[in-house]
């Protein structure tokens, strides 16, 4: 099994040092990994949720990213106190376990709201700010392998990456050549509440055998990710689509079949 990577490694220099970067959700999971490796890098990590978690290193501001009025004033402030935004990381998102046919219409609409619209909004103002900035800027949308495949349960949250990938498409060509507009999607990880999604650590461990590398990703994998899609070494990188997911998870009829595969 590898390790991930030290974010601080002196070898692993992305050229991130001093960019203003805003992680929506970097509070928590994937995003504090994404935070971490960001700061890691050099980065002025700005993070934002509705809400702050205790103990979180990051410089926070409150924001529910589905108001627009919200979204205004998280990147007016992030701009008046530093200069601009260099980078945005749109990783706030998720949803709880509900089949669709117990799904209220508001239940579903907060999903794409959060998912999808909220992601939007945050890019349009940051888009606003970078277009105008002589060194323009990077959005990362964290998008999931839920957009490419059937996701009982979450059909809404489905949906909704899906749209994000699309969305990412559309920008990258409305907003060259100053901005450059990307997405990394995420298979299984994980995180500080891995067991909601994935069971115990037997049944973690029993998942991981599925996946070609032997293992979920952490955190810090997406982070990296996303900070490589960020940096200059990406710069003739635009409307592209990065899979993070350890190889993805191969079809089930190959572990039932009694075809000779080759085993």
């Amino acid at each position: 099994m590898t390790d991930a990577v030290d974010s601080a490694s002196p070898a692993f220099r992305l050229g991130l040092a001093g960019r203003v970067v805003l992680v929506t959700g970097g509070v928590r999971g994937v995003g504090a990994g994404i935070s971490r490796v960001f700061a890691g890098q050099g980065a002025t990590v700005v993070t934002c949720a509705r809400r702050p978690v205790e103990g979180s290193p990051y410089e926070f501001r409150a924001c529910d990213i589905r108001d627009d009025e919200s979204v205004t004033a998280l990147v007016d402030g992030i701009v008046a106190d530093h200069g601009g935004i260099d980078v945005v990381v749109n990783n706030a998102g998720g949803s709880p376990y509900v089949p669709a046919a117990e799904a209220s219409a508001r239940f579903s609409r907060k999903i794409v709201e959060l998912n999808l619209l909220g992601a939007l909004s945050v890019s349009t103002h940051a888009n606003a700010v970078m277009q105008g900035q002589d060194r323009g800027g990077s959005i990362v949308n964290i998008s999931s392998v839920s957009g490419r495949r059937p996701t009982p349960g979450t059909v809404a949250y489905g949906a909704a990456k899906a749209g994000m990938e699309n969305m990412t498409t559309t920008l990258a060509v409305e907003w060259a050549p100053k901005v450059r507009v990307n997405t990394v999607v995420v298979g299984m990880v994980e995180t500080e509440q891995a067991e909601l999604f994935y069971g115990d650590a037997d049944s973690i461990a029993a998942i991981s055998r599925n996946v070609p590398l032997g293992r979920l990703a952490t955190p810090e994998d997406i982070g990296w990710a996303a900070a490589f899609l960020a940096s200059d070494a990406a710069g003739y990188i635009s409307g592209a689509s990065l899979e993070v997911h350890g190889g993805g998870e191969p079809p089930h009829y190959l572990s039932t079949t009694t075809a000779d595969i080759g085993r």
